[in-house]
Order: C-alpha cells, then sequence, then structure tokens
C-alpha cells in the first residue's frame, strides 16, 4: 500500500486537492484492491478492471459513480508511470460507461421564496444560523464545503462580497447585494452576542457549542426546511446551488458570469443549466401554444 499512500501525498501536496477528494480516491482505490485478488494492485490488468467495472455496475452503482472510481484508478497508474513504477498502463483497454444525462434538479422560485419569507425557522442563534445558511446557499451558489470552510475574515461587508476557497484551493469572490450584506451583518452581531462569553474560532457559521459547523448539520438542515416547501427527490446543499444558476439564468445572467459566479473551470460544468432552462421553456410552449 505504500504506492497508494505516495500518491495520495502527491494529490495533497502538489495537486492540493481538498480532503475530501483525496479519501474518495483512497475509497475508491482500496474497494478495487479489495476485489482483485491477484495481490498488488500495481500487478492488475486491463481484464481485472473490466471485471470490477462489470461488478460495479451489477451492485447498481450509477455510472457516473463508477467514472468517478476509474477515473481514480487512471490518476493512480498515471502517476505509477510518471514515476517508472510501472511498464504498462493497464486502463488503456479500459472503455468508460456512457454517462446518462441528466438535469440539475432544481427548487421553484415560489416554494423558495415561502421557506424564506414565512416559515418559522425559530427562535434565537440556532434558528438565526439555520435560515442565514440556506440563504448563503442560494444567494451565491457556494458548494457545502465552501460554506463549511466559510471564515468570520472571508466576509467584506464594506464592499459586499464574500472570499470563498473552491476546489483545489481556488479563491473566487462571489458579490452580495447591500440587503443581503445588512443580513450577514445582523447575523454577525447575533453570533457575536451569543457566544461573547465562550471562545470561539475563526469560523462564519457555528454549532451551538461553538463549533464548527461540518457538513453532516448543514446537510441535514437543509434537508429539513426543503422538504417543508418541495417535493424534488433530491433535498441537499448542492440542489440550492442548482437553484441559484437556473435562476439566475432564467432572469437573464450571462452564463459566463454565472461559471465565474460557480468557481467552475470550464464553460461545459456550467452549460448544463442552459439544458435545464430549454426543458422550462419546452413545457411553457407546450402549455401556451394552441397546437402544441
Amino acid at each position: 500500500m505504500r504506492n497508494i499512500e505516495a500518491f495520495l501525498g502527491y494529490l495533497k501536496f502538489e495537486r492540493r486537492y481538498s480532503d475530501h477528494t483525496i479519501q474518495s480516491y483512497k475509497n475508491d482505490l482500496f474497494q478495487f484492491s479489495g476485489f482483485f485478488k491477484g495481490g498488488r494492485i500495481e500487478d492488475a490488468g486491463s481484464s481485472d478492471v473490466r471485471e470490477w467495472v462489470i461488478s460495479l455496475l451489477e451492485k447498481g452503482y450509477s455510472t457516473r459513480t463508477v467514472n468517478r472510481k476509474i477515473s481514480a484508478l487512471k490518476s493512480f497508474y498515471k502517476f505509477l508511470l510518471k514515476q517508472e513504477l510501472l511498464e504498462k498502463d493497464p486502463m488503456n483497454k479500459v472503455v468508460t460507461p456512457k454517462n446518462k444525462k441528466t438535469l440539475p434538479v432544481f427548487v421553484e422560485t415560489g416554494p423558495l421564496n415561502f421557506l424564506l419569507d414565512q416559515i418559522d425557522f425559530g427562535k434565537g442563534y440556532t434558528g438565526l444560523r439555520d435560515k442565514h445558511m440556506i440563504e448563503l446557499l442560494y444567494f451565491t451558489g457556494i458548494r457545502r464545503a465552501e460554506l463549511v470552510n466559510l471564515k468570520v475574515s472571508d466576509v467584506h461587508l464594506s464592499e459586499s462580497g464574500i472570499k470563498v476557497l473552491g476546489k483545489r484551493n481556488k479563491e473566487r469572490i462571489v458579490p452580495v447585494t447591500r440587503e443581503f450584506a445588512d443580513q450577514m451583518r445582523n447575523y454577525l452581531d447575533s453570533r457575536n452576542d451569543y457566544f461573547s462569553a465562550k471562545e470561539t474560532g475563526p469560523s462564519y457559521f457555528l454549532t451551538e457549542k461553538g463549533k464548527p459547523v461540518y457538513p453532516e448539520l448543514v446537510l441535514r438542515v437543509v434537508k429539513k426546511y426543503l422538504s417543508l416547501v418541495t417535493t424534488v427527490e433530491k433535498k441537499s446543499p448542492h440542489v440550492l446551488r442548482h437553484t441559484f444558476a437556473t435562476h439566475m439564468l432564467n432572469k437573464g445572467a450571462d452564463i459566463n458570469s454565472i461559471k465565474e459566479l460557480l468557481g467552475h473551470s470550464n464553460l461545459s460544468a456550467t452549460q448544463i443549466y442552459t439544458h435545464s432552462t430549454f426543458e422550462k421553456l419546452k413545457e411553457v410552449y407546450k402549455q401556451a401554444h394552441p397546437r402544441a
């Protein structure tokens, strides 16, 4: 397993991958290692990888998940070749299964407005924090990990913007409206009052005990409140990110601007939202055209 540990170190210190991504790569490599009975996975061949891929699909893994695992293996073997620890790449003859095209799930404007304007989140710091987390996810489109890692020092209220540390430690500035900047100021005042007698770290969002919030807590909060207003199957922070992008595009925002706001490295990742808005246009057309 020495080569796997060296590879993970390479991802962390040279490629600067996030801890979450590194853990995913580690899980994928160890999963293949458990499947491969021929010894070290460095000795695996193309047929071994193909058998593993087939077994994953038979177990019900989605093509997207399987392709992510294949990508982990490709990166690992490419690293070994670069380090001259491998002579032949077993991934050369491995064909990746085609992903099914799925449109991003998002929440309509009406239910979200009802959630933010009418739903009671409860009194005290926790209720204010939970509502503010949902607002921040929807108003800025940031990822869950970016919200969890947000620091008080990243919030620049005088400039109406927040500094976000995205994937591969890539920084970007996300603007907010003056009205939302006032809401952020109100949250910070309440946060500071609530924890005035406790020592807290630099994190923007805190648990009731003054510790940084964690991914599972954010997921639990979002799922709880989205369940009150929508029947979409997925109720996660990423759905609010999809909702942000879709609503912006529907209101005429330039797709390149949305790309920058979301922190996408290339435009192809953002273009999926154009498909979503096109599907919406088709629905409107069918409902409104007299001969449709």
